[in-house]
Order: C-alpha cells, then structure tokens, then sequence
C-alpha cells in the first residue's frame, strides 16, 4: 500500500471513530477554512472493492481538488447496523451505497436527499442509464437512489451435467415442469444433485408472481399473494425434496460460505445474474446463463433491478458536491473501467462499454443484452416497502425449515403471513 493510501486508510478510520461520537448531531462531511469541501462517502464490501473504490475516488479528488472523501466501509450486515445507529442518531454519511431493498425505507423516513433538484441543475446526468434502471431509484416522485450496477433473476448452470444427463439446455419456452423433470433426471442419471430447493428465495416466488401477472407487493406496500398462492409455492417442490432430487439443506450448509453450485454439488442454481461471477470463482467448472422457467413463454417475469445504488444524506451541507461525486462514479468512463464488474454490470451505456470485464463479467452482459434486445425484460416494480428486508430473512429462515422438516408447509404459511404483517405495519 502506498503512503497516500495508508494516509486515506487512518483518515477513514479516524472519520468513523469521529463519526460514533457525534451521531447526535450527523456525521457528515464539512467545509474547510480554506474552502474545501469533505464528503463521507460509505458502502459495503471487502477489502478488494475497497481497493478499486479508492482508486476511483482518488481518480476523483484529482479533477476536483477543492473536494475531499473521506472513505469507509464494511460487511454488509456491519455495514446496516452502522447505518441503522447513526438514524437513530441523526446522521448519515453524505454518500452511501445504497440497497434496493432498503431504498423506501430511508426515504419514507426523509434521511435521504431527493437529487431531482440536481439533475435539473446539471450535476446530475441519469440519461445514459441502460433501459429500466433510471426509475428505480424514483420513490413518490423523488429521486431518492441513483443506480450504480443492474442485474436480472437468471438460472446458472453446468452445461456438462445437462449434456451427461441427455438433458436440453435452458431454453425460453421451457416450462417449470420442464425444470422439475430435469431435476430429477439429472440427479438420476449424474449423482449430482439437479438443484438446490429453491423455496427459501422469495425472488423465485416474485418471479412466478410477475409470470402470471401479480406481483410481490401491492402499490400501497403489502403483500401482493395470498395464503394459498404462498402454500402453492412452498409444496411445489414437496416430491423432488421428498425424492432426493434437490440438495439437502444441511450438506449446503456444510460448505458454506461457498455455494452449492460453486461447490460442484448441484447442476442449477437460480439467483441474479452478477452471481455467475462469484459461482466462477468458486469453481474450475464452466459455467453458463440460461433462461429462467415460464409456463407463459411471453412473460419470464424478469426485470432490471439495481444491485446497488448511492444515495445521500438529506442533511448533507453540499448536495451540489455530493451530486458531482454521484455523476462521476455512474457516468465516467475511467471509473468504470476501474471498478469494471465488481459491483455488477455497470448502470450506464458508457461504463459499461468502458469496463474492463472478465470472460465471466462479459457473459453477464451479453445474458442482459440478449433479454434486452429481446425484449423479454419488463418494467422494474416499485421499490419494496419497508420492513421488505425482515420480510425476505423470514421467507428464507422458514424456507430453511420446510426444508430440514422441522416445520409443516401449512404452520410456515401462517407464521409467514403474521409475522410479515407485522413488519409492514411496523
């Protein structure tokens, strides 16, 4: 590490230390006397991200030397916790990466500036933003999240145990009856498990939802399903799990944190896209994208939902900096180039063409483009509710249950509903 970088490092830890202890009053960036302005600038990740995201913000304070930011980050689960105290407290950084899951929440709060204002002003340009992802960020009318990286509900897979099994590659038409069956086969055929048993992902059941046009949530933020479409989905998978055909639970957990499909122990793992990077990494396998499952061949249900956005604070005392800062870290073709696919596939045409992609990172891209082109993507929903993201720990954690059978599909339905009622009351 160079001495600015060692520099940077013991700034951003002396901000948080300064930060923990002014939470009363926000803990956001200031002015100098000599004109400066100092941005606080937070996100998630591990040290590699923290790596790229210094160089871009160094590429940054480069071109604009009367602004300074000032870095921090965290684990994701650190990183909320963080987030969680200093509202409590009062303050939020001045720019945060942001999560879709938690975008209403903030604003409906009014911790989050509406940046509106400064993309009328100019310092704030979201017209190259590739097709889908400019509106997700948009709460009540408020630009309250500006997306940095986009990613689509996708199926990974290992193209040799599909051909081993004499199982058809993914293709759009093919139904969830398809899918199941090929489960089966492959299991029976190869040893290895078909799939993992999907049924602790909400996003699956978000993804048939849209198929048969209904949706996750209402427009007034409650759940968009009912019992019986929940108790459908839970026992969809009751005779390959029954059968063996899926992965037990516990040999998942066994070795985690590396993925069942990273881990070479299924055939098929249905998550967002940018995850075939991190399956890659985990594994000397090949691995490809394929369409995901529809019994309407017309609607995949599948849409462009930000990976991750930056928000900022409504309490900043710079908005205008803070709006330069956010424009350059989503439109400049340097900064994309640097940070390439390590928040997922840039949000803008230009970065996106900028990128330097690995062969996994371009594969991602050309599964968008071939969804886009086809015009299979549809409008993103309105971004979740609050109380959304207790509502997908609990889909999991009861997923989990079913799964391990210490649980009936029937009491999971109604803890479900009870306990997710609650939260979105909350």
């Amino acid at each position: 590490m160079t001495a600015v970088g060692r520099t940077r490092r013991v700034r951003a830890a002396v901000g948080m230390a300064l930060c923990l202890t002014m939470l009363a009053t926000g803990c956001g960036g200031g002015s100098g006397d000599d004109g400066t302005v100092e941005l606080r600038f937070t996100w998630w990740g591990n040290a590699e991200r923290a790596e790229l995201t210094q160089q871009v913000i160094d590429l940054f304070e480069e071109r604009h030397p009367n602004i300074t930011i000032s870095p921090d980050f965290a684990e994701f689960e650190a990183y909320w916790q963080a987030r969680s105290t200093e509202v409590a407290g009062g303050g939020l950084p001045d720019v945060l990466q942001m999560d879709y899951v938690y975008l209403r929440q903030y604003a409906e709060r009014g911790v989050l500036l509406d940046l509106n204002p400064q993309v009328e002003a100019g310092n704030l340009d979201t017209s190259d933003m590739v097709s889908g992802l400019a509106e997700t960020g948009v709460i009540d009318g408020g630009l309250y999240g500006v997306a940095w990286a986009g990613n689509t509900w996708s199926m990974a897979y290992n193209p040799a145990l599909f051909e081993q099994a004499g199982v058809p590659l993914p293709e759009v038409g093919w139904t969830w009856d398809d899918y199941h069956n090929a489960i089966r086969t492959i299991t029976e055929r190869t040893g290895v498990h078909g799939a993992p048993d999907y049924i602790g992902r909400i996003y699956v059941l978000e993804l048939q939802l849209l198929q048969e046009g209904g949706q996750l949530y209402t427009e007034d933020g409650q759940l968009g399903f009912t019992r019986d479409q929940l108790r459908d989905f839970w026992n969809s998978t009751a005779s390959l799990r029954d059968g063996g055909y899926t992965l037990p639970p516990q040999e998942s957990a066994e070795v985690a944190p590396l993925t069942p499909l990273g881990a070479d122990l299924v055939a098929s793992e249905m998550s967002w896209d940018n995850f075939l990077v991190r399956y890659a990494g985990e594994t000397e396998t090949p691995l490809a994208l394929g369409p995901v499952p529809s019994d309407n061949p017309e609607v995949l249900g599948q849409y462009l939902k930000p990976s991750m956005l930056l928000s900022a604070s409504a309490r900043t005392e710079h908005p205008e900096e803070v709006a330069m800062f956010i424009d350059f870290l989503i439109n400049d073709p340097e900064a994309g180039r640097i940070l390439g696919g390590n928040r997922g596939i840039p949000a803008t045409n230009a970065q996106r063409e900028a990128a330097e992609l690995t062969e996994v990172e371009q594969a991602v891209v050309d599964y968008e483009n071939s969804l886009i082109e086809a015009g299979d993507l549809q409008p993103a929903p309105p971004a979740p509710p609050a109380g959304a993201g207790t509502i997908e720990a609990l889909f999991l954690r009861l997923g989990e249950e079913i799964s391990y059978g210490r649980i009936s599909v029937d009491e999971a339905v109604e803890q479900f509903f009870t306990e997710a009622e609650t939260a979105l009351a909350s």
